[in-house]
């Protein structure tokens, strides 16, 4: 179920990342991308992991040289980008998990065997948090990187060119307006 390797069809899409022939594309390997996840990372969401690669390799398209004597086939570097992305995907999730529970347990706001309850909530607030106007650009970006992209806060520090006590009052910043949300979409839930 492998298709084959068309290099007419990467240099146009190499060409223009707006080509017409990406359905072409996506036709002839979501099949095979489809089948190596449910294979692979069954737990993960196959659609949102399939649509990052596809971004992910629009943007490396007009920098890769097909040359499968040199290099390796095609597919292989296409299931490279796309099991990248399912890991990412994997832990992402796991943070995620982590901080929702974490978030709980401060608040002991519901019971252990109330998981799944608990991840909707936090997945909610963070939805707020992240789309709350009042909390600064960077204290979200911040956030998503050192919180749930689990970057180490020297690097996100440096990147913003700060010092890395200040990251960290960001994240503590975030992770308190986090908590008011969470206590508040419990106090719907309750009331």
């Amino acid at each position: 179920m492998t298709p084959e390797t068309s290099t007419t069809l990467l240099r146009d899409l190499a060409r223009d990342s707006q080509h017409a022939r990406w359905t072409e594309f996506v036709a002839r390997y979501r099949p095979m991308m489809e089948a190596y996840m449910r294979e692979r990372f069954p737990s993960v969401e196959a659609d949102d992991v399939i649509q990052e690669t596809l971004i992910a390799l629009g943007r490396v398209l007009p920098n890769y040289r097909y040359a499968p004597d040199e290099k390796g086939r095609f597919r292989n570097y296409l299931t490279g980008i796309l099991r990248n992305k399912a890991m990412r995907q994997l832990r992402d999730d796991s943070r995620r998990a982590e901080l929702a529970d974490g978030l709980s347990r401060q608040q002991d706001a519901a019971p252990a065997e109330d998981q799944s309850w608990r991840e909707a909530v936090f997945a909610l607030a963070l939805g707020q948090f992240l789309a709350d106007d009042s909390v600064a650009d960077r204290t979200k970006r911040i956030f998503e990187r050192v919180a749930l992209n689990g970057e180490p806060p020297e690097v996100v520090a440096a990147s913003f060119k700060m010092k890395r006590h200040a990251v960290d009052q960001a994240k503590s910043r975030a992770l308190a307006r986090l908590r008011e949300i969470v206590k508040s979409l419990e106090g719907v839930a309750n009331g």
